[in-house]
């Protein structure tokens, strides 16, 4: 166990902290800012690790402030419940290990901030994290061009520091063996601690931080007062860093035993871990998955799931960093490019609306019964969600217009939405990380796949049953 201020955390902090402005660190400054985005948890959390050590070298207090506003794209009753759940966890287990940690609620678009505003003004330095999606890195580059102190974005998303991988890698071919050298001493386990100086109760009450008391607040009551998409309803699954532990420690107990042979069946609700949800609001941290599978599974299961986990982690956080375009059809290889103008006005059999698929009306079962998982759960297997994504292709008049529907689709239902899993898994749908294929209608030379041929893979019947109810909300309204 690494401890904090160690030359191994050190090193991997050289790696996975940036500059976000050329300002400089103001030394007469009276605390460390820690502004909480995508990395919603204490442990693993190379953000919070930095601002700790900075507010040690400094002499200062630190503060970690957590905002949650209403203009996020798709911010909705399912984000906000599953974020504040998430912050729940997080200020119970700040007071408990000695942080000084504030949630603060905006109920209102375009609502400004001031606290924000107050902390930032009296700050040495300021932390955030950094990922590029989700819209953390727009808001990190405002706050960057207007902070007078120094702004520092820290990698806290993927087990390897992304830094490590300075250019877009194409395949996870290419992207394997890089990770395979680096994944083991990047998995090393570091002990967290809080700042040395405490947070003097004068300068908090002097930054008059109007912060809701996450841990005790009723939080259906708080999301029904801010101005956010009320007919995407909250889900069961429950956020936080307790559930996610507590859905590891199943998974790893159950499903993970046999990973290889349950995985792929979507019928079986241990076979895959279904922690996406957690690791995309960075309540679990990829690094406590892979240890964790690694200390209580066989080891080809584990690396079986880990080839999974990290390999294709990595490699969509690494094409959200490096490819613009990450959202649009520009992000597709050449050989994708010449095969949709080849095949763009190839006649289709049927054509949906978004508004039909999103009530999941279209002639396939299966393809419904998965949108329906969507809408109930905010969660689809992984099995299916392939079928969903390439099934789109064929019901859209133009591959633009499947792209756009497949993103609206699961940036507003999902519960991992907006994050850089959704937006290259949506790609490899229409060609990215693959090749070539034999020619086809409307596929053209990319990947076909058959919602029929999925029959001979798993229980069918039994998923399209499981699924088969109406949803009962308006759930696609604009």
């Amino acid at each position: 166990m690494h401890p904090l201020g160690s030359p191994y955390v050190r090193d991997q902090l050289a790696q996975r902290a940036a500059r976000a402005n050329d300002v400089r660190l103001v030394p007469e400054g009276e605390l460390v800012l820690y502004l909480m985005q995508s990395t919603q948890r204490l442990h693993d959390n190379w953000a919070l690790r930095y601002a700790t050590l900075e507010a040690d070298r400094l002499n200062r207090p630190l503060l970690i402030l957590h905002e949650l506003d209403c203009e996020g794209e798709h911010a909705s009753d399912r984000t906000h419940t599953f974020a504040m759940q998430g912050a729940q966890d997080v200020a119970r287990a700040a007071d408990a290990a000695g942080y000084t940690f504030r949630f603060i609620l905006k109920r209102r678009r375009n609502e400004r901030s001031r606290a924000l505003d107050r902390a930032i003004g009296r700050a040495c330095i300021v932390v955030t994290d950094a990922c590029p999606t989700g819209g953390v890195a727009e808001r990190t580059a405002r706050l960057a061009a207007s902070a007078p102190c120094r702004v520092v974005a820290v990698d806290s998303v993927g087990v390897i520091p992304a830094a490590m991988l300075p250019r877009e890698e194409y395949a996870a071919r290419t992207i394997r063996p890089k990770l395979a050298k680096l994944r083991d001493v990047s998995l090393e386990p570091v002990a967290e601690r809080a700042p040395r100086r405490e947070m003097p109760a004068s300068l908090l009450a002097a930054l008059e931080i109007d912060a809701l008391d996450v841990a005790r607040a009723d939080i259906t009551r708080e999301v029904a007062r801010c101005e956010i998409d009320h007919d995407v309803p909250a889900v069961p699954t429950r956020g936080g860093t307790r559930a996610g532990r507590q859905r590891l420690a199943h998974f790893v107990a159950t499903g993970l035993q046999r990973y290889s042979e349950r995985r792929a069946d979507p019928t079986d609700g241990d076979g895959s871990s279904r922690l996406s949800p957690w690791l995309r609001y960075g309540q679990i941290s990829a690094a406590e998955v892979a240890r964790a599978a690694l200390a209580h599974a066989p080891a080809p299961e584990a690396e079986a799931f880990l080839d999974e986990m990290i390999v294709w982690r990595e490699l969509s956080l690494n094409f959200c960093l490096h490819n613009p375009a990450h959202g649009t059809l520009g992000a597709l290889p050449t050989w994708v490019h010449r095969s949709m103008a080849e095949h763009e006005d190839d006649p289709r059999d049927v054509v949906y609306s978004r508004e039909e698929l999103a009530r999941a009306e279209t002639g396939e079962p299966l393809w419904n019964a998965g949108q329906r998982e969507l809408l109930a759960t905010g969660q689809m297997h992984n099995a299916v969600r392939m079928l969903w994504g390439k099934s789109v292709l064929l019901w859209t008049d133009r591959y633009v217009d499947a792209l756009s529907h497949l993103i609206w689709l699961n940036d507003r239902y999902a519960l991992d939405g907006r994050d850089p899993n959704s937006y290259a898994n949506i790609l490899w749908c229409f060609g990215k990380f693959d090749r070539p294929f034999a020619t086809r209608p409307v596929w053209g030379t990319i990947r076909p796949m058959s919602l029929d041929r999925a029959r001979g893979k798993f229980d069918v019947g039994g998923y399209i049953a499981r699924w088969s109810g109406e949803p009962e909300l308006d759930l696609v309204s604009a």
